[in-house]
């Protein structure tokens, strides 16, 4: 018995350098960089000062007002993008063979921060929806209370491969049986200054506000906010109602290194059997990849790490590499998701996004990166990498349909 063929029939994003899929695209495509001075919080007395920040976003534009208040900042950008992938996807009718799957890798910390400042300084306490706009699963619960989606409804937390995990565990609900389509969303808001001092003291945030992937001079990511979704459709469901498929997901994997809390394996063993993992499961070979959109985060360890588990995979073949941290900084568990979606988009235009940031590549990582010089490229299939604090790996490989009559 063949295996259920999983396609995307929607996109929606929202992220530092562009609110919608066709802003985050053109930002991403054109070198454009969100990371700027910290905008809207006091950030006297923090050692970073820089971030990649949703700018030109107002929930009201896109909420009603009662969602507006029930939602928290992390939340407005996983339904907004759900709903413009919705939209694009045409899928209106939902119940219960229809699921939802959100992913975040620290949903409503900001706000608990927040929270516990205030209180230690006298101030209002937490308010009754306190609760519901900390905890990660409501953004896909109030998604499913509006369009009465009645099936599935899961989120998945494993920090910054939580949007590619999404994608694995709704393509498992929909290849099980268990749904015939899936609303995947992701969104992450944890600028704040309890993140930003923990992260800091590790020597893991850039100093300089500069995201510089498999750079040279690279010291550190930048924190990045936004949201991604996906609308994902056993192939029958979509061509039953008629649906523009846009895209493929072949195959998906998660392993864990099983190493450290927050380093990853140095050799990138952990992230390359992932990647292999992958490739085994969509029954390709390495040879078949035109395109990796790296985890690239611009660490010193993270993106050599990962750079031996992209060359021992693909060998000698210099399969193109690059990185859209640069852009939006790191989106965190949105970023698995809207990585995707810039795979989906190297496969529609022919052009893949720019490794923003770099200016002189480091030699011990050797990847084919993209550059304006070679970004025009036949694209049939993509592969998303995302790996997070824990050990967690995420591989997701998409592809350009082509129907099998």
């Amino acid at each position: 018995m063949s295996r259920k063929r999983i396609v995307i029939t929607g996109m929606g994003a929202v992220t530092p350098v562009g609110v919608g899929v066709p802003a985050y695209w053109k930002g991403v495509t054109s070198g454009k960089c969100g990371i700027g001075e910290i905008t809207g919080l006091e950030t006297y007395g923090l050692p970073i000062k820089y971030a990649a920040k949703v700018t030109d976003f107002n929930p009201k534009d896109f909420l009603p007002t009662k969602l507006v208040q029930d939602l928290e900042q992390y939340m407005y950008y996983a339904y907004v993008s759900a709903e413009e992938a919705v939209k694009q996807s045409g899928l209106n009718a939902f119940g219960v063979r229809t699921g939802i799957i959100m992913g975040t890798a620290l949903s409503g910390v900001s706000m608990v921060g927040e929270n516990g400042f205030r209180a230690a300084l006298g101030g209002k306490t937490a308010g009754p929806k306190f609760l519901t706009k900390a905890m990660g699963n409501i953004a896909a619960a109030q998604f499913a209370i509006s369009h009465k989606i009645q099936g599935p409804c899961m989120t998945v937390s494993t920090a910054c491969s939580s949007g590619g995990d999404a994608v694995m565990l709704a393509s498992m609900l929909i290849r099980s049986g268990a749904a015939d389509a899936v609303v995947v969303m992701a969104g992450e808001a944890a600028i704040c200054p309890p993140i930003i001092r923990s992260l800091a003291r590790t020597g893991a945030l850039s100093k300089t506000g500069e995201s510089r992937p498999f750079d040279k001079f690279r010291n550190g990511f930048v924190m990045g906010e936004g949201g991604g979704a996906l609308i994902l459709e056993s192939e029958e469901h979509a061509r039953s109602r008629g649906a523009q498929i846009i895209a493929e997901v072949l195959g998906c994997a998660n392993t864990n290194d099983a190493y450290n809390p927050v380093s990853p394996e140095p050799d990138g063993m952990g992230a390359a059997r992932c990647i292999k993992l992958s490739l085994e499961d969509a029954g390709l070979s390495p040879d078949q990849i035109d395109y990796v959109n790296a985890h690239g985060t611009s660490t010193a360890v993270g993106d050599l790490a990962e750079s031996k588990a992209i060359r021992w995979v693909y060998g000698g073949r210099p399969v193109f590499v690059s990185s859209t941290k640069g852009a939006t900084g790191h989106m965190m568990g949105a970023g698995g998701v809207t990585e995707i979606i810039a795979c989906v988009k190297a496969i529609e235009t022919g052009l893949m996004p720019l490794n923003t940031g770099m200016r002189e590549q480091d030699d011990r990582c050797g990847l084919n990166i993209v550059t304006k010089d070679n970004q025009a490229q036949n694209v049939r299939i993509a592969m998303s990498d995302a790996f997070g604090f824990g050990g967690q790996n995420s591989c997701v490989i998409v592809g350009r349909y082509e129907a099998h009559e």
